[in-house]
């Protein structure tokens, strides 16, 4: 869909901006929303938050803006140098993007996606969230991410291939309209 560096750019932004508030709503809320509440006795998740001062991460609390802050930047770097680029030829690798119906092409790549970043970013969160004050083990990281792969990758899933992507897709289409619409006019002349 993108046709130029910078139009990845933008596509890569626009979906991991909606992606990492989606994944850390889904964490905070849904995962461990019932465990914040129950240990702080409030009656809300964002209540809960608040009441313990922000989110675990790095060994310290921090504001929940931080850590959207933090995983932004590390899951766009992510993207741009690794998911969007490998996901890409790993769709490639079984599918050819000018005899495949678009809808397979872009499945497959959403697919390879998030079997690439999922992984990779669980990982990064079992370092980030990684319980420092009981000392560290390799063995404790390693359960963290496998935990943090079953619990993320489902969810991952599902909302890239029916939720996610389709919105950064509609909402491209209508940003890059113009540009699409000149270039055409411009074959045709």
């Amino acid at each position: 869909m993108p046709g130029n560096q910078f139009e990845r750019m933008v596509f890569a932004f626009l979906t991991v901006l909606v992606t990492v508030h989606a994944y850390v709503f889904y964490s905070l809320y849904v995962v461990n929303g019932s465990l914040l509440m129950q240990l702080t006795g409030a009656d809300s998740v964002l209540h809960a938050l608040d009441a313990q001062g922000g989110v675990y991460m790095l060994g310290r609390m921090v504001p929940i803006r931080a850590v959207i802050l933090v995983e932004f930047v590390l899951a766009y770097g992510l993207e741009c140098l690794m998911g969007s680029p490998f996901s890409f030829r790993f769709a490639c690798k079984n599918f050819e993007p000018g005899k495949t119906h678009p809808v397979i092409f872009e499945s497959a790549v959403i697919c390879a996606t998030v079997g690439l970043m999922c992984p990779v970013m669980s990982f990064l969160a079992a370092w980030l969230y990684y319980p420092y004050y009981s000392g560290f083990c390799l063995l404790t990281l390693l359960a963290n991410w496998l935990k943090l792969v079953c619990l993320n990758f489902p969810f991952a899933f599902f909302s890239q291939l029916f939720f996610i992507q389709p919105l950064i897709r509609t909402v491209f289409k209508v940003l890059f309209r113009k540009e699409r619409m000149d270039a055409a006019e411009g074959l045709s002349a």
